[in-house]
Formats: C-alpha cells, sequence, structure tokens
C-alpha cells in the first residue's frame, strides 16, 4: 500500500531504482505516438545535430520518471490522480545508454478534506548515471487520506 496524504512531509526526500534507455524504447515509442523525428529515430541524421546522436525524446523521459516513481510504491493504491506537472524543464538530453533516476521530495502538503486527502506537491529531478539533471520541474497528486 502507497502513502496517505498525512504520511507525506514537507522536505521528505526520494529516490527511485535506474533505468536504462535502449534505442528500442525510443523506436517503440516513437511508434506509439507517431513523434518519428529523425532526432530521436535515425542514427546518421542525428549525428549532423548539436547532440552529434540520438536523443530520447523529452516525454519519454518525463513517463519513465512517473513510471520510475510508481515503482516506489509510495503511490499504489492511495493516489486519487496525477493532477499537474508544473514548472517542467527538460535541461539536457537522456542518449540511449543513459541509466536515468529520479529524485522527489515533498515541497507542498495541503488537505483537501471534500476529496477526502489532500494535495502534494513534489520537486523531480531526472537525473542520468552520472548524476546530470536531465530534467527538473514539479508533480502535483491527490492522495487519499488515512482511513479512520
Amino acid at each position: 500500500m502507497g502513502k496517505y496524504f498525512e504520511e507525506f512531509q514537507v522536505g521528505q526526500k526520494t529516490v527511485t531504482d535506474k533505468r536504462t534507455i535502449g534505442e528500442a524504447d525510443i523506436m517503440q515509442f516513437a511508434a506509439l505516438t507517431w513523434d518519428d523525428n529523425r532526432i530521436h529515430t535515425d542514427p546518421e541524421f542525428s549525428k549532423t545535430t548539436p547532440f552529434g546522436k540520438q536523443i530520447a525524446h523529452g516525454v519519454l523521459g518525463l513517463s519513465y520518471a512517473l513510471g520510475l516513481a510508481w515503482k516506489t510504491g509510495m503511490l499504489d493504491g492511495t493516489v486519487i490522480a496525477f493532477r499537474e506537472i508544473n514548472e517542467w524543464k527538460f535541461v539536457k538530453p537522456v542518449f540511449i545508454g543513459d541509466s536515468i533516476y529520479v529524485e522527489m521530495e515533498t515541497v507542498e502538503a495541503k488537505a483537501l478534506p471534500r476529496i477526502g486527502g489532500g494535495s502534494v506537491t513534489i520537486a523531480v529531478e531526472i537525473k542520468n548515471q552520472n548524476d546530470e539533471v536531465c530534467h527538473r520541474g514539479r508533480w502535483t497528486v491527490l492522495m487519499m487520506s488515512k482511513p479512520s
């Protein structure tokens, strides 16, 4: 079972496991979303870009970060809704072979009795295997209150 609203404390930090991004991940994401921009899907074209090689879609990194956060178990059975992505920045690209992980810190917890829980804002940094920030921003989730 995940954390209830009352169990989130401002300043609380969580670090996820890592996930390595493969070329197949990028190609499957391109097929799923129809975003087959050559900077993601064409190794030869990608060599001509400022990055010099293929990069993962920004929202692929964001999607994997959501999955990594889910795998911590903190949202399992207690999240009501994922409400917002706030102030999101794609700081640096994620490349094939990068292993990304997520550092999360609770920055706000606001009770919302009308929904039977509260709103939790989490500062998020997606980092690569070199501990470099690739994305950063904030997520807001609605969490259930602890049963009486």
